[in-house]
C-alpha cells in the first residue's frame, strides 16, 4: 500500500514494521483472497493494451506481476509501494518468475515520476492511504500520458463489508483499546464515499470519471480463518502485544463471530467495492 513516507509517521511505521512483515508472511493467503479483484484489473489492462503500466500501492507485487504475465514483453511494468518488506518480496517474486518488472520503494504522493511516463495506472486496494489524496492523484496525473487510463478498486463502507469488520466488532467489548474507524481518514475505508472519490479525482485533474459499485464473491479456506483474524487488521496489531491467556479468550470469542460465513471447508462472503475508471486529459 502507498502511504506517507515520512519516517516516524504512523503509516510509515505501520507498513515498515510488524504489519508490513505480517502481510509478506501471509501473502499467499491475501493474494488468494483478493484474486477476483486482481483478475478484474488484469482484464482492464488487456482491454486498454497499454505500453507502460504503473501499479500504485503494489504491495508484494501480485497484481503487477499478473499484468506483466498476461500482457507479455511488449510493455513496461512498474510497481510503487512504501513498504520495504513488501518491496523485498516483490523483487524476489519478479526474479523467480523472470519478469522484467521495476519496483520502486517510495510514496506515490510525492515521488518525482518522469513526466508522462505511463499510459495506464492501476491499483488493487492501494490508493486509500494517502494523507493528501488530491495531491497524490495530481502527481499520478503528472506521471500519466495524455489519455492514459486510470483503473483502481477500493472498498466501499464498513457497513457494506461486515466480514471485514467482524473481528474488531466482536473483540471490542474485550479490547478497550480497539481503535475506532474515522470516516474519510487514510485507511482501508478511506474511499468509502464515492462522491468524495469523484471530488478528489476532479480536483486532481482527471476526466471521464466513472465510479461503479461492485459486489464480489470471495472465498478462503476455513483453515485460513484463524491466521486471518489473528494477524490482519486492527485486531491483529493488538494481539501481537497481548498476553497468551488474554489472546486465547479473544480469539475464541472472535472466531465464533465468523460462524455465519463458514460453508463446510470454506469461508464465503461478499465484498463491496468501487471500480473506478478515469482518463488523463
Amino acid at each position: 500500500m502507498t502511504v506517507p513516507s515520512r519516517p516516524g509517521s504512523d503509516q510509515f511505521t505501520l507498513w515498515n514494521g510488524p504489519t508490513g512483515r505480517t502481510w509478506v508472511e501471509h501473502q499467499a493467503m491475501i493474494d488468494a483472497l483478493f484474486a477476483p479483484f486482481e483478475a478484474l484489473l488484469v482484464d482492464a489492462a488487456v482491454a486498454v493494451a497499454p505500453r507502460a503500466v504503473l501499479d500504485v500501492g503494489c504491495g508484494a507485487g501480485s497484481t503487477t506481476l499478473a499484468v506483466a504475465r498476461r500482457l507479455g514483453a511488449g510493455a513496461h511494468y512498474t510497481g510503487i509501494d512504501i513498504s520495504d518488506p513488501m518491496m523485498v518480496a516483490a523483487h524476489d517474486h519478479a526474479a523467480r518468475q523472470r519478469l522484467p518488472v521495476r519496483f520502486i520503494r517510495a510514496d506515490a504522493q510525492s515521488y518525482e515520476f518522469v513526466p508522462a511516463e505511463f499510459d495506464m495506472i492501476i491499483s488493487r486496494f492501494g490508493v486509500m492511504f494517502f494523507d493528501d489524496p488530491i495531491r497524490a492523484f495530481a502527481n499520478l496525473r503528472h506521471a500519466a500520458q495524455s489519455r492514459a487510463a486510470l483503473r483502481f478498486i477500493a472498498w466501499r463502507s464498513p457497513e457494506e463489508n461486515p466480514f471485514m469488520t467482524t473481528a474488531e466488532r466482536a473483540a471490542a467489548p474485550l479490547v478497550p483499546t480497539m481503535p475506532a474507524r474515522v470516516p474519510d481518514a487514510p485507511g482501508q475505508f478511506g474511499f468509502a464515499d464515492g462522491r468524495r472519490v469523484r471530488h478528489i479525482l476532479e480536483q486532481a485533474g482527471w476526466t471521464s470519471i466513472d465510479i461503479r459499485p461492485m459486489d464480489v464473491a470471495c472465498v478462503m479456506p476455513a483453515t485460513a480463518l484463524t491466521p486471518y483474524l489473528t494477524h490482519m487488521g486492527p485486531l491483529g496489531a493488538i494481539l501481537r502485544d497481548t498476553d497468551p491467556a488474554t489472546q486465547a479468550g479473544i480469539i475464541q470469542t472472535v472466531r465464533a463471530a465468523f460462524d455465519r460465513y463458514v460453508d463446510g471447508t470454506q469461508i464465503r462472503f461478499t465484498s463491496a467495492c468501487w471500480m473506478v475508471a478515469a482518463t488523463a486529459p
